[in-house]
């Protein structure tokens, strides 16, 4: 059982920034890797990124890739997702992950309520 709250959403222009983070409570001592999806409106959520917990490897996918870093805080059991250079094909709800596995870009256990992220022209 583990209790993820994302924050960090909002508006933003194409080409500008956001940070999105991740706070994950409960039995956090069980999970083994995180992750961020998201889902646009009318499409099936999609894998972003995923950080292992302890090795601190990372994955994106090819559509973020050079644009958004995922990285973690062990210490606060924060994860965040830097997105740079947003385009409008970004805008989305965007969801935090928590697995006992690696199974990504397939979902772990445990889910957040999901951030909204609009980029705008």
């Amino acid at each position: 059982q583990v209790q993820l709250v994302e924050s960090g959403g909002g508006l933003v222009q194409a080409g500008g920034s956001l940070r999105l983070s991740c706070a994950a409570s409960g039995r956090t001592s069980s999970v083994y890797a995180m992750g961020w999806f998201r889902q646009a409106p009318g499409k099936e959520r999609e894998f972003v990124a995923a950080v292992n917990w302890n090795g601190g490897a990372t994955a994106y996918a090819d559509s973020v890739k050079g644009r958004f870093t995922i990285s973690r805080d062990n210490a606060k059991n924060t994860v965040s997702l830097q997105m740079n250079s947003l385009k409008l094909e970004d805008t989305a709800v965007y969801y935090c992950n928590a697995d006992r596995y690696y199974r990504y870009p397939s979902p772990g256990d445990s889910w957040g309520q999901g951030t909204q992220v609009t980029v705008s022209s």
